[in-house]
Parts: C-alpha cells; structure tokens; sequence
C-alpha cells in the first residue's frame, strides 16, 4: 500500500493530537504569538517561534493541495517540485502531491538558481512550489523555465509570477481525492549530492517509500510515546525516511530550524524528545560545547533521550566514544545509505551492537549486501572491494540516464560506489569512496581511515584528507585540518602525532583551513581539491 494511508490511518484513529511542531529559536514574533493549527493563540510563554499540527489538519492539508493540483490539471505520474527550508508546511506538501498521483520532486535549498533551473528541467517538473528565500532565485531563471506551468508560492510578500498556496489551497475540499496508487507506481524524485557535478534525478516507487518505513520502524522500534528531532534538510532522503518511523507508530516529531547545541539540547528537555539523528559536525558541535563549558548538561531535562543515531557520511569511532562518555545511557546507532536505496537503513550497526564502533554494521531489514572486485564478484572476507546491496528500497532508475542507470544497477543489485570490507562477524567498515581512493607510489590510501586517525587528536574538530597531484609519487595525501575554536597547533605537531601511522600513510602536507561540508554532512572533497590543487598552494604553517 502507499505510505499515504498511514497518513489517512493517523488522522481517523490519533486526529486531535499532535504529531509535528515547528520551532526556530532564533525568530522572535514581536507580539508573542504562536500559531496552532489555523488559530493564533496569544502569549506564547516561551517567546519563540513555534506552530503545531495534529494529524486531522495535516491530513486535511494533503488533501486540500492534492485537490488542488488535480483542479489545475496536475494528472498521475507529473512532477511537482518542492523549493522550501524546512518548516510546518513541508510534509502536507509532500503528501498532497503523493495523494494528486503525481510524482513529488525535493530541490536542495542550497541549490544556485542554475542548478534549480537544470533540476527542473532534467526532472520533467511541470509544477514548482517554492518559499520566500528563493525568490530572487527563481527571479533569476524565470523565463528560462518553460516546463513549469504552474507555480506556487508558499509564504508572505508573493511575488507577482507565482500563485499563492494559501489562498488557493483554503478554497480547496479538505477530502481526499480518492486517486487510484499502486506500490509500483511512480512516487519521488531525489537528487543525488552533486558532490562530483551535476546531480542526477533518482527514481523511486510507492513500493521504495513503504521500504523506507518498515525498515526504519523495524530499527529503531518508534512507539507512540516516542518524539522524534528532525533537524537535517527535509528535502534529503535521510531525514524524512527516519521520520518514516514517526509515521507508521504515529507518533509526534519536531522540526528544530538550527543547530546550535544549545538550541538542540533545549528542544530536547523542552519538548521531552526522545530520538534524535545527528550528522557528524553536530553530535562535534555538541560535544565542544560541553567541554568548552558553553553548556551545561545539568541544566537541560535529557530524561527521556533515549536514542541517538548518526550517519551521512563516515562516523569516526572517536567521537562516538566521546560521546558515550558524556550521555552512557543512550542507545546509539550508526545508517547507512544512499538516495540510490531511498536513503538510511541498508546497512545499520543496530543498538545492539555498540562494541563494534567503526563498523557501519550489517544488513539492514529486508536487504541483501555483497563485497564485490571490479567484475563484482565477492571478494575474500577482510578484503576491500566495492559495497553492492540489494532490496526493496533500490531506485528504480536514474531518471533521463540510462547510461547511469546501466553502470549503477547490475543483476539487481545496486553499486554503492563505497570501498568497503567485512570482518569475521559479518560486520561492515567503509574504507572510502571509491573516487576519493589515492594511489601514492603504486599504494592505495584510503583517505577515511587517516581522517579516523587524525580526529583523535585533542586539538581537532573535523578534517579532510584528499589527494594532491606530485611528480614523483603520482599522488600525495594532503590533510586539511580544522582545529576546535581556542585550540592551536603546527605543522610540525600534526606530523609528529601521525608518526604512529604506518608511513605510508602519513599525509605529506597538512593545511589548516575550514573543512567545508553539505547540508547533509558530507565533505565536499570537490571543492578541496580544487581550491589547493594548484601548485601556487599556500602551507600555513599556524592557525589562530
């Protein structure tokens, strides 16, 4: 069945209670206001920014769009795009485009008003819903968009190309437009990372999305009394696929817009959470903040956090013991995912299985993996080779490409693009990503286990190790480093920590700088390489 019958579920049997709330702390409503529901309810006490939803109106919120959509001509399987930050109106807009039949389209809110002009055009979209930050954006490629002939503007000050959602969706019957989905029909479109150039679209069925949930549910064992923290971008596969697990228990989750720790640790003692997924910079974030004495553990009610689950890109074991340190009580899980295998979940440490930190896991519910050589044969057990999975949640296709298509999907299974290898209980270790693999001297490095060993160090809070072109050697690993706010250090000094490396391994040059990542927490590896690629590279040798 489609995943928008858990919705319909929800709202019969959970309708007046609340199942998502909005809160940005740093907006500040002058008349100290909140919205709930359709209502404004005066003297918030809190002072903040936060509006709740009860599944009865999110449900009728679906259904309104979805009716609206099909009154403008929208019709099974056409594509509607979404541009928005994360907010109160994301989800009901995702679903009344799922409840319409047609095909729902998440743009990165980072995007360049280009790169949204080629997402719109590679997807097919005909219809784009859009909010107040991207005006000037879509200003910019308006008329360079001829396929979008209907154009939605969600938000205060409209400007004039677009048509107000509010407005129209208001006048639209809260029922639901009964509109015939199978678990084969087409249901989203996903962008990969772009991390290597222009993102390709990524198809996936109703039949992906019903994976998502019961894999995630089977994980993390959602129950009514849980409250989920979504803080990563709605418009990735990651955050709203483990807010699937929110949906099929019918539980509540909040949407925190920011990230500061103090601002997560506060909406997890005030709203009681009790599940929050972090990407590898935040959970970084938070711990600084504990041991800069920034925050205070003891001022914040962290009773009932009882899981926190990381993943996006590699999680150094580091951290997760550092964190251990500080919460013992915490279940901790590490996903593992592509937007090729709608998002988080095909491989999965399992909370059970703490004592192996620094694996990625097993196999997650319902999916199959194999380590396999260039012909994608499986390699020997403890040897490196490419992570190939198969399962229910595998995209269809990436849309428009068929070349793509055919060099990712083989006999059913999908190649992650991930160097990885397996030990002797079956557990998995990402080695790196098979294009960020260096040959230095006829040796492969892989840049995930030097990072691993780096971040140990006391003085640094993220790094990036990639490879530089050389003369002699092919190429060389050069180390980017950023230290932790106060903290110092030489070139000389990282070098001589990494002494406890085989030498081999060793990075050649050590740059301090910002390790810039995605919106996701991947590192932008792209972007290092060609900022230092050149050989007018500049070496500091200190950093404030």
């Amino acid at each position: 069945m489609p995943i928008t019958e858990f919705l319909t579920r929800n709202a019969k049997l959970y309708g007046d209670e609340k199942c998502l709330t909005e809160i940005n702390l740093e907006l500040q409503d002058s008349h100290n206001v909140i919205w709930h529901e359709y209502e404004l309810i005066e003297n918030n006490p809190a002072g903040e920014y936060r509006r709740d939803m009860t599944w009865k109106v999110f449900d009728e919120k679906a259904n309104r769009f979805a009716n609206l959509l099909i009154k403008r001509g929208v019709k099974k399987g056409d594509k509607v795009a979404i541009l928005l930050m994360n907010c109160l109106e994301w989800l009901p807009i995702y679903f009344g485009i799922l409840k319409a039949g047609a095909i729902a389209v998440p743009l990165n809110f980072r995007y360049t008003a280009e790169e949204i002009r080629y997402c719109l055009d590679l997807s097919d979209s005909s219809a784009l819903i859009f909010g107040p930050e991207f005006i000037g954006r879509l200003e910019s490629i308006y008329s360079k968009i001829p396929k979008i002939r209907l154009l939605f503007y969600a938000g205060e000050g409209r400007p004039p190309y677009a048509e107000n959602y509010d407005r129209l969706t208001a006048n639209c019957p809260s029922s639901d437009p009964k509109v015939e989905i199978s678990d084969e029909d087409d249901a989203v479109i996903y962008f990969s990372s772009g991390t290597t150039g222009f993102p390709k679209a990524i198809l996936h069925t109703h039949s992906s999305l019903m994976s998502a949930c019961h894999t995630e549910q089977n994980h993390h064992g959602q129950t009514r009394e849980d409250n989920f923290l979504c803080i990563p971008p709605l418009y990735h596969t990651g955050a709203k696929m483990h807010w699937f697990g929110s949906l099929i228990s019918g539980s509540k989750a909040v949407i925190l817009r920011g990230i500061r720790p103090e601002w997560i640790l506060r909406t997890v003692s005030e709203e009681q959470i009790t599940i929050v997924w972090l990407l590898v910079p935040w959970a970084q974030d938070i711990l600084d903040a504990i041991e800069s004495g920034a925050v205070n553990l003891e001022d914040y009610d962290l009773s009932r956090w009882r899981l926190m689950h990381i993943g996006a890109q590699p999680v150094p074991p580091s951290l997760i013991n550092r964190w251990k340190k500080y919460f013992p009580h915490h279940d901790y899980d590490t996903n593992y995912g592509l937007s090729e295998s709608i998002g988080p979940g095909c491989v999965h440490l399992g909370i059970e299985n703490i004592h192996k930190v620094g694996a990625i896991g097993i196999p997650g519910h319902n999916w199959e993996i194999k380590i396999g050589d260039d012909k994608g044969e499986p390699v020997v057990q403890g040897e490196v080779g490419e992570l190939c999975i198969k399962g229910p949640g595998v995209m269809k296709c990436y849309y428009n490409d068929p070349k793509a298509t055919a060099a990712t999907l083989k006999g059913g299974w999908l190649y992650s693009g991930d160097m990885a290898k397996m030990d002797e209980d079956g557990f998995i270790y990402l080695v790196d990503r098979k294009k960020d693999v260096i040959i230095t001297g006829g040796e492969n490095l892989y840049p995930v286990q030097i990072e691993d060993f780096l971040r140990t160090h006391d003085s640094i809070k993220d790094v990036a190790v990639i490879g530089l072109p050389d003369d002699r050697l092919g190429e060389i690993a050069a180390a980017i480093i950023e230290l932790k706010p106060g903290h110092s250090c030489t070139e000389q000094g990282i070098k001589e920590f990494c002494m406890d490396l085989p030498r081999y391994k060793r990075p050649r040059r050590i740059i301090f700088d910002k390790v810039p990542r995605n919106p996701t927490g991947k590192i932008e590896k792209p972007r290092l390489r060609e900022k230092f690629g050149a050989s007018s590279l500049v070496e500091q040798q200190t950093t404030k």
